[in-house]
């Protein structure tokens, strides 16, 4: 058996008991950090007592049927949201643009079309606001539409425009290093296209339909800002912050994490804090934690930053050969093994406590729109699939999850990313609910190249047969992902433990039982989770004081494979 214990206020300053060690007592530490942690909580940003939820909005609901979700379709399931009880919300992108991701602006100050008017957007923001949720934008600053005014007056040379992005006359030498900075590969046309109206090489790190900024020229940076108050001003919360490392490039072998790109990040906040200081910026950064941590910048960075790698430990539990895939990162700690080790957790959170970033940087999650979902790594195992979401809630920080996660939303495919970002599933009717058109905008293959397959009509009716794959059908269960989730999501928000401050303890047992348990000043909860595929002996947990709040996989002693035992003490 292995035990591993961080104190209530270790999580301030450093990590205890990293090796391993029999369970310690965290009570009287506790107790002496109470004046400290109540002081903390109380100065505490609202973010830090969020629970995100990300939407890709084509996905979400359909409310006009014409086949693509919207703002009126996203404010009339506020309600479920509520239910859930999740109070924050992530926006995927929301502006003009001509692919059907959106990650291509061609307008600052415009919404989407497909996904309705201005008005109806801010009736949203409203909406949300009423019931309490915060809600966040995607902003890419690294890079616009090709087909953005902006860099087709820079092609033509005109000025102001002709620097707002980075040219050059050569396309460079192979062996300069150039190439996609998320891989090893060493191909500068990846990076660099030519431009037949200006007869020169643009950069463009996502591709020649995606060119780079120019984040030196005091226009761009102007301009940037000034998008950003506007949405502000709309009544946004702030913004997830997309490929936050590739701002500044300053040669083939500094195209990502640069000095100069930290210190953008350090002035951006700046403004954007003169605007709104209650505003909040979390950054990708598909990284391993020590680098990630660099965008906090001395605190004078990002609020956030995402914690790519526990998402990555936690599904390697559960599937030792599960996706390790960075498709836009670079990491050495997605890399997975064929055991079953639950101190990978503890390693994790030894690694943001260790950072130069404070730990309540981090923000944990499972998946995001650009990795394979949780359900399809796990074959639709929802005993695995709780036992995920278990891990990641009782993980510190501010969690994120992934719209379809609460009800183990499965993908028909991979080779392309909209099998990642398909509907949800609300009923098992027509279309599963999302629309009451005839067709999804998934069956509009045109969207995502020459010859793509329509895929959906015989995934969705496979989903429907199922029978128990929408909101519906798991609301219905007392014992589904979904009411873990909820679950969950009520703990995090009630119970003190599960604040930054609260200690975390991890034991495994000899048997391949893991208990996580998360206590501060005498309020205690405790995980236990069965990760063997064999029913195992729970009589070594000591639960004096403790009561059940989820007990569905337990029978007398035994916890069945894969089960999962939620105890907590009485407030």
């Amino acid at each position: 058996m292995k035990t591993f214990t961080l104190s209530a206020l270790a999580l301030a300053l450093m990590l205890t008991g990293c090796q391993s060690a029999p369970t310690t007592n965290t009570q009287n530490t506790n107790t002496a950090a109470t004046a400290q942690i109540s002081a903390e909580q109380h100065a505490a940003p609202w973010w830090q007592s969020a629970i995100f939820y990300q939407i890709w909005p084509r996905s979400f609901y359909d409310s006009d049927g014409d086949g693509h979700g919207d703002f009126n379709g996203m404010t009339k399931k506020l309600p479920y949201l509520q239910e859930l009880g999740v109070n924050a919300l992530w926006l995927t992108p929301m502006f003009e643009a001509p692919s059907y991701h959106g990650y291509d602006f061609t307008e600052f100050y415009q919404v989407e079309s497909d996904y309705g008017s201005m008005a109806e957007f801010e009736a949203f923001i409203q909406a949300a606001d009423d019931k309490g949720m915060k809600v966040i934008l995607d902003l890419v600053i690294n890079h616009i539409s090709s087909e953005h005014p902006w860099f087709k007056r820079s092609a033509n040379g005109e000025r102001p425009y002709s620097d707002y992005f980075v040219w050059r006359d050569d396309l460079p030498k192979v062996g300069s290093g150039w190439g996609h900075a998320w891989s090893d590969n060493d191909k500068p046309d990846a990076v660099w296209h030519w431009s037949e109206t200006r007869q020169q090489y643009y950069y463009g790190a996502f591709g020649a339909s995606q060119p780079d900024l120019n984040l030196r020229h005091p226009d761009v940076i102007a301009e940037m800002e000034k998008m950003a108050k506007f949405w502000l001003d709309k009544g946004v919360a702030g913004f997830r912050l997309d490929a936050v490392r590739f701002a500044m490039e300053s040669g083939g072998n500094a195209q990502a994490d640069t000095d100069e790109t930290i210190a953008y990040w350090q002035h951006f906040n700046q403004y954007v804090k003169s605007v709104d200081p209650d505003a909040y910026l979390v950054g990708e950064a598909w990284a391993d934690i020590p680098v990630a941590a660099k965008y906090y910048g001395d605190g004078k960075g990002l609020d956030q930053g995402f914690d790519f790698e526990v998402g990555y430990k936690i599904l390697g539990l559960l599937k030792p050969d599960a996706s390790g895939e960075a498709q836009f990162g670079t990491m050495q700690s997605n890399q997975q093994k064929n055991t079953v080790d639950a101190n990978v957790l503890k390693q994790n959170l030894q690694q943001r406590i260790d950072s130069s970033a404070p730990l309540d940087f981090f923000a944990p999650f499972l998946t995001n729109h650009d990795q394979e979902r949780v359900a399809y790594q796990l074959t639709e195992h929802d005993d695995k699939a709780k036992l995920a979401a278990a891990m990641l809630f009782s993980s510190p920080g501010t969690p994120y999850i992934y719209y379809g996660e609460e009800i183990g939303l499965t993908q028909g495919g991979t080779g392309h990313d909209v099998y990642k970002r398909a509907p949800m599933q609300w009923d098992n009717s027509h279309q599963a609910g999302f629309t009451q058109s005839d067709n999804s905008w998934v069956e509009e293959t045109a969207l995502f190249g020459d010859d793509f397959a329509n895929w959906w009509p015989e995934f969705l009716a496979k989903q429907l047969a199922a029978g128990d794959r929408s909101v519906a059908a798991q609301q219905a269960q007392p014992n589904s992902v979904w009411r873990l989730y909820q679950h969950l999501i009520a703990m995090k928000k009630q119970r003190p433990e599960f604040t930054i401050n609260g200690s975390y303890q991890l034991t495994q047992h000899d048997n391949g039982i893991v208990e996580i348990t998360r206590e501060l000043s005498g309020s205690k909860s405790v995980f236990v989770l069965n990760l063997t595929d064999k029913a195992q002996s729970i009589s070594s947990i000591t639960r004096d004081g403790l009561t059940a709040s989820w007990q569905h996989d337990l029978n007398g002693e035994q916890l069945a494979a894969y089960g999962l035992l939620l105890l907590n003490n009485t407030l």
